[in-house]
C-alpha cells in the first residue's frame, strides 16, 4: 500500500503509478489522493465511486451518435448550441442523455467559456498568462521558489474560467463540467464526448 501524508505534496510518481493501474486522467488522480489523504487505495475507491475508473476504460470508444442540444436564455437574449456525442442511437434518445446535453448547454449560456478544455487553448495564450502571474508575483515580492507553483496554481484557476470541461458545474459546483459528463459514462455505459459549441449573444 502507498502512503503519502496529507499534510505533503501529492507524489508525483504516485500519481503515474494510479494512473496506470486505472487509467484515470492526472488531475482526477491528484484530487482523489488529496481527498483521501495520500492513501492510494482510498484514491482508487474514490476514482471508482466517481465513475472516472469506468469512464477512462471507455474513453477510446468511437462515438459517432449524439444530439445537438439548443438553449435560449434572457427573452432571446443569449443563445447556445452544443453537441454531445455518444456510441449509440439507443443511449442518445434516453431521457438522461437529453438531460446531460440540455445541462451542458445551460452551462455554456451562463458561464460564457471560451474553450472546450485547456488543451484547445494556444500555447502562447497560456505562456502569456502565466508570465503574467510571474510578473505580478515577483511585484508582490513572493520568493522565487513559490512563483512557479503559485503562478501553476492560479493558471489552473484560469483554465477552471474560460476551458468548459474545466468550469465548475453550474448545478454543483463542487463538480467540474468534465466530472459530471464522466459520471454520466458510468452510469451510461457508454464513451460520451463533449464536440463543440457555439454561444450567440446580443
Amino acid at each position: 500500500m502507498f502512503h503519502v501524508s496529507c499534510f505533503m505534496t501529492i507524489d508525483s510518481q504516485l500519481i503515474t503509478k494510479i494512473r496506470a493501474t486505472t487509467g484515470a486522467g492526472m488531475l482526477d488522480v491528484k484530487k482523489a489522493l488529496e481527498e483521501a489523504g495520500g492513501d492510494a487505495e482510498k484514491a482508487v475507491t474514490i476514482l471508482r465511486q466517481k465513475g472516472v475508473i469506468k469512464a477512462a476504460s471507455k474513453s477510446s470508444r468511437q462515438t459517432t451518435e449524439g444530439l445537438v442540444a439548443s438553449y435560449i436564455h434572457g427573452e432571446g437574449r443569449v443563445g447556445v448550441l452544443v453537441e454531445v456525442n455518444c456510441e449509440t442511437d439507443f443511449v442518445a434518445r434516453t431521457e438522461a442523455f437529453k438531460e446531460l446535453t440540455r445541462n451542458i448547454a445551460m452551462q455554456v449560456a451562463a458561464a460564457n467559456p471560451m474553450y472546450l478544455r485547456a488543451e484547445d487553448m494556444p500555447e502562447t495564450e497560456i505562456a502569456r498568462e502565466k508570465e503574467l502571474y510571474r510578473e505580478l508575483l515577483l511585484k508582490e515580492g513572493k520568493p522565487e521558489n513559490m512563483i512557479e507553483k503559485i503562478a501553476e496554481s492560479k493558471l489552473q484557476k484560469y483554465f477552471s474560467e474560460v476551458c468548459l470541461l474545466n468550469q465548475p458545474f453550474i448545478k454543483d459546483d463542487k463538480k467540474t463540467v468534465e466530472q459530471v459528463v464522466k459520471e454520466a459514462i458510468a452510469v451510461m455505459g457508454e464513451n460520451i464526448q463533449v464536440k463543440r459549441f457555439c454561444r450567440f449573444a446580443l
